[in-house]
């Protein structure tokens, strides 16, 4: 079987490797970018804050990104990376199927797994009535009943920022927090209801795709219509696999270049950081390719960049 060649492989066809594989591909430098098909944002209906693109579908935001990059040495393939590994001076990345890339430098733009509680209901209703970022869908649904789900004091923290947006806002603890008498006055004066009892489902409307309200333990129910909560995070499996060094938090440690602990793998996005969003994501992958083209033309100059 022929092996490609290139000088970068990107792992990764959301904002943050579109972004990257633009900048590349108009330094003259030959990509390739990988994209799985199974987008972080998937349960999302719209992008929201994304300047000239506020509102639009992640499918169509990937489809005028893609396109975009045809005037440039950049080609796309709808294939899962399945392994890196070092050849030399250079990588050879393994492909689904059994392709392989030879590739002077690697981007991991892959995002992060969200690993959804078991809690009933919770699962049918991430995306819809579950969210994460109040920057994301806080205008939609201002002024309405938001709950949100604290297993920290980070989340109680959270449940007094989110006030900006809407007045009625519950946290629910389930117990797993020691709530202090300051922390309780605080949320007191913000206006916040602290609710402790565990949590039994949450009770979705009757046409199943909104929230209607969160049923407690002893049956008592809490109207709310959406709930805003910070699942744990993972990387995915290839990142797993290639060791790099992690943070206390578990995202990928990168240096002032944007590379790993790995030398020539680079990272940018979402498995770098807990700041995450699709605009943040762009921002991350150009700056990458800014640094990643500057290190691969000043070595190809002869000039190390380290």
């Amino acid at each position: 079987m022929t092996t490609q060649t290139t000088d970068v492989v990107i792992v990764g066809g959301g904002p943050g490797g579109l972004s990257a594989a633009l900048v590349l591909g108009r330094a003259r430098k030959k990509v390739l970018l990988c994209d799985s098909g199974t987008p972080r944002n998937e349960a999302a209906e719209h992008i929201q804050g994304f300047v000239t693109r506020d509102g639009t579908p992640p499918k169509e935001f990937r489809r005028i990104g893609r396109e975009q990059l045809r005037p440039y040495d950049v080609e796309v393939r709808n294939v899962r990376v399945e392994g890196i590994e070092r050849i030399g001076p250079r990588f050879r990345v393994l492909l689904e199927g059994g392709g392989t890339v030879d590739t002077r430098r690697v981007v991991l733009v892959t995002g992060m797994v969200d690993v959804l509680p078991d809690l009933p209901g919770y699962k049918e209703l991430w995306g819809k009535a579950i969210f994460q970022c109040p920057y994301c869908h806080g205008w939609e649904i201002q002024d309405r009943q938001w709950g949100v789900l604290a297993s920290s004091e980070l989340m109680l923290d959270f449940s007094m920022f989110v006030t900006g947006w809407t007045r009625d806002v519950v946290v629910f603890t389930e117990g797993a927090l020691v709530v202090s008498a300051d922390k309780r006055a605080q949320l007191e004066r913000a206006g916040v209801r602290l609710e402790e009892r565990r949590i039994r489902r949450l009770v979705p409307t009757a046409e199943g795709d909104a929230l209607a309200s969160v049923e407690l333990e002893d049956g008592t129910r809490v109207e709310r219509e959406f709930i805003f909560a910070r699942p744990p995070q993972r990387q995915v499996e290839l990142v797993q696999r290639l060791g790099l060094a992690l943070d206390e938090q578990g995202f990928v440690k990168v240096n002032e270049f944007q590379e790993t602990s790995i030398p020539g793998i680079f990272a940018a996005g979402d498995l770098t950081t807990m700041l995450q969003g699709a605009l943040i994501a762009a921002s991350q992958g150009a700056m990458v390719g800014y640094k990643m083209n500057h290190t691969l033309n000043m070595e190809s100059a002869g000039v190390s960049h380290g």
